[in-house]
């Protein structure tokens, strides 16, 4: 362990854009400050529909920070029902867009498939899920924007309708659009299949954005079983630019200790 570091979430190697919902308290400007004097270069959240994007946005410009991305479709929206209305979802994503105006450097946002529906097949709801992304294709090339599809695990998410690389990856060739990819979140990934290296390298092309926590109490790295110094030095090596996103807990509330082991972790990686 090394002395306390000044500016520990501006790490040596690896960008890094830190949960605002899971790392800090208050709302959302209080949040970019807290995370701005812990020196990261970038935040992620979740809903924004609860946020004063206008205020963020400009905090954030004022601080020299950006935002990677945020939650446009969430748990309890079931995309994965063939009966949910198609239009009702591009809606959703057409203002999603529009909101990604807002906040400095975010042009991705997430998509979360839906639980289990009783009575359908998983085919039959990646179906649905699959059909809702074609049709929301146009709205994301007129934006610029980019859905990221994620997939979760059954420890954490149990009975959710997608888990694991294999099945993230047939949603996004079966949409067949750049403008929608994964949301490649290495916790999830480690929880359901493990591999984290060799599957990186296998879903490459479908890898809109990186999302880390240590397994299995979705802490900060160097609180569990991933080696996260090769796996950040595997992302880097791939040609992954984007913030890497900390969807973790700081481990007992401890939000400059996490930022200081990550710090460590992530020198490491070189």
């Amino acid at each position: 362990m090394t002395d306390s570091i000044e500016l520990p979430g501006r790490t040596p190697n690896t960008p890094i854009a830190v949960n605002i919902e899971m790392w800090f308290e208050g709302d959302f400007c209080e949040r970019i400050e807290q995370a701005a004097e812990l020196g990261f270069p970038a935040i992620e959240l979740w809903t924004w529909r609860d946020k004063d994007l206008e205020a963020g946005g400009k905090l954030l410009r004022e601080k020299g920070m950006t935002a990677t991305q945020f939650t446009a479709w969430g748990f309890g929206q079931e995309i994965n029902d063939p009966d949910f209305p198609v239009d009702k979802f591009v809606e959703e994503i057409e203002a999603s867009c529009e909101a990604t105006r807002l906040l400095p450097g975010c042009e991705l946002f997430c998509v979360v498939a839906g639980d289990n529906i009783k009575g359908l097949s998983k085919e039959q709801m990646h179906a649905a899920v699959i059909e809702k992304l074609k049709a929301a294709v146009p709205v994301l090339e007129k934006h610029g924007c980019t859905a990221i599809v994620e997939p979760m695990n059954p420890y954490n998410h149990p009975g959710h309708c997608l888990y694991g690389s294999d099945d993230g990856i047939a949603i996004c060739e079966a949409v067949g659009s750049d403008r929608v990819k994964l949301n490649w979140d290495l916790f999830h990934m480690q929880r359901f299949e493990g591999n984290l290296i060799d599957n990186l390298d296998k879903g490459k092309d479908w890898i809109g954005y990186v999302q880390f926590a240590d397994s299995p109490a979705r802490n900060e790295p160097g609180t569990g079983e991933v080696n996260y110094s090769e796996v950040f030095r595997k992302v880097r090596e791939m040609g992954y630019t984007l913030p890497l996103g900390a969807e973790c807990m700081p481990k007992e509330g401890n939000a400059r200790r996490a930022a200081e082991r990550l710090w460590q972790v992530d020198r490491d990686s070189a």
